[in-house]
């Protein structure tokens, strides 16, 4: 298997995604075998891909993860939201401390359900330029959070918002509820997001149903394990 090296751009100082980082995070192989059509295949089936930590600037790269549900580009260096329209199955999403300044291109992202931007850069939010599909937000560490108003603004965007910087959106939570979500059921929450007491109203009518992606509604589907290899 090739070294696994970031791609240079001509722009000095430009890095971004390439298959060979996504395979040496996220995919092992026993050295002997003939990877060419096995690595193509596998990383197509991957379902949650960790890319913190790298020193990326710039997002690219991710057409061949047809699969993708939870991607984790934390701690980079990344300035821009970008190129995610090609995994529209994306549902979580860490970008945090990063070097973001803007929300924008997450549209294409229908069944996005979990965004971590904290410690970014961000001045001022464009409501427009989140999917209405959130379910957990979490802008903590950016200006933007001083802006009056600020936190009616956003749940008055996102209907379906259960929970906006680390704090439960109260009213459309159900502290009695039986059927709590927790950190053994959702393993993501553990980490750039937190999981409160209680659970949502909406999934305590609906319950846990089907992983298939269909349009976006009041559901809790929480991301999937990554997939055995």
């Amino acid at each position: 298997m090739p070294g696994a090296k970031l791609a240079q751009s001509p722009e000095e100082g430009d890095v971004c995604i390439t298959e060979a980082l996504i395979i040496k995070r996220n995919l092992t192989f026993p050295e002997d075998e003939d990877l060419s059509e096995k690595m193509f295949h596998t990383i197509a089936e991957l379902q949650t891909v960790r890319l913190d930590r790298e020193g990326i600037t710039t997002i690219r790269n991710l057409e061949s993860l047809q699969n993708l549900h939870s991607l984790y580009l934390q701690a980079n260096k990344i300035q821009r939201i970008e190129n995610l329209a090609c995994v529209p199955s994306l549902r979580f999403l860490s970008l945090a401390g990063n070097r973001i300044r803007q929300v924008e291109n997450l549209r294409d992202l229908p069944y996005l359900q979990f965004l971590d931007l904290s410690e970014n850069l961000i001045e001022k939010l464009k409501l427009d330029e989140f999917p209405q599909s959130l379910l957990i937000l979490n802008l903590t560490g950016n200006s933007c959070t001083s802006q009056e108003g600020y936190r009616e603004l956003v749940t008055g965007a996102l209907p379906l918002l259960m929970d906006l910087d680390k704090q439960p959106v109260l009213e459309r939570w159900d502290s009695d509820d039986e059927d709590k979500a927790s950190d053994e059921e959702f393993p993501e929450l553990s980490g750039p997001f937190c999981s409160e007491r209680g659970a949502p109203k909406t999934l305590s009518r609906q319950g846990r149903q089907s992983e298939q992606l269909e349009p976006p509604r009041p559901l809790w589907l929480g991301p999937p394990a990554p997939p055995k290899l």
